[in-house]
């Protein structure tokens, strides 16, 4: 018995130690490639009619400074579509233009951001990995690569990659992706989208104050994310949203939130929600000629 005992703990410490130098001999689980570039290539996707290009990119301008890339007629959809389109570049943010002069195919439209990436087929796949649905496949535009994506919750993005490498200037500040999401499927957009981005959870607040969905008398959750890509906030609610929250895209952080104000207001631009104060910032909803809705901030004197 002994005999047999001492080979059972023999082969027992023979098996461990296969064990251990296979475990040893496994790479980690392998992390996502870092496919993002950098904030100031990430756009936002803004559509108007044709009619109201032109008061837009005025108004836009007026309100953050900086300039246009030339207004190009384009087709930048895989299907046959036709729209004017540019790149206006200012220092809190950048906005991808679209004025369709067709119908508009769908999914387009309904995504949010375009991010820049530095391997498209490679963002597609480590997109995929990390739960994204591709709502359209790659195709080719005249100056690069397209797909779109929608993350949990029905966040839809498309990312991009062009062929001549474009250098823009890097943001005074960087804007925030304003994310609207059910309890439901807040934590697997996150989970999905940092696996994704490689980013970090800079807050969860379960309690945070109503006023900045509209509704002062209550709390919701907001959870703020960073990444290479940028900074995303997400807001977990009911849905129960006055007008305009849940319609603005994106949030631009400024210096001086009342002198941006009467910029806008100058250039056409209308005040939807009044300056509030919640969260070390002030802040304030306006719309500009064609209907783009957005949130401007200022952090706010401590």
């Amino acid at each position: 018995m002994r005999f047999i005992h001492a080979a059972l703990l023999a082969t027992v410490s023979l098996a461990g130690a296969a064990i251990a130098c296979n475990a040893e001999a496994r790479p980690a689980s392998s992390q996502p490639p870092a496919v993002a570039v950098a904030p100031q290539y990430d756009t936002t996707h803004v559509y108007v009619a044709p009619e109201d290009v032109d008061r837009f990119v005025s108004a836009f301008l007026a309100t953050f400074g900086g300039q246009s890339t030339r207004q190009v007629v384009a087709t930048v959809t895989p299907t046959p579509s036709s729209t004017t389109s540019q790149l206006l570049q200012t220092p809190v943010g950048t906005v991808s233009l679209f004025g369709f002069k067709t119908p508009i195919p769908y999914p387009f439209g309904a995504e949010r951001t375009g991010y820049l990436v530095t391997d498209l087929d490679e963002a597609i796949k480590s997109a995929r990995a990390a739960g994204a649905d591709v709502l359209v496949t790659p195709f080719p535009d005249p100056i690069g690569r397209d797909a779109v994506i929608q993350w949990p919750g029905g966040v839809n993005m498309q990312l991009y990659w062009h062929t001549t490498k474009p250098s823009y200037a890097e943001f005074r500040t960087v804007p925030e992706n304003r994310v609207y999401v059910s309890p439901d499927r807040a934590d697997a957009l996150v989970r999905s989208f940092l696996r994704f981005a490689r980013g970090k959870v800079v807050s969860d607040d379960a309690h945070a104050s109503g006023i900045e969905i509209g509704r002062p008398t209550g709390t919701f959750r907001r959870i703020r994310l960073e990444s290479p890509f940028g900074r995303m906030t997400i807001h977990v609610t009911d849905g129960h949203l006055p007008f305009p929250y849940g319609r603005e895209l994106t949030g631009y952080e400024v210096t001086d939130l009342p002198d941006t104000l009467r910029k806008a207001t100058a250039a056409g631009v209308t005040t939807l929600v009044e300056p509030y104060t919640s969260d070390g910032r002030s802040a304030a909803m306006v719309q500009f000629p064609g209907g783009y809705v957005a949130e401007i901030h200022a952090i706010a004197p401590k």
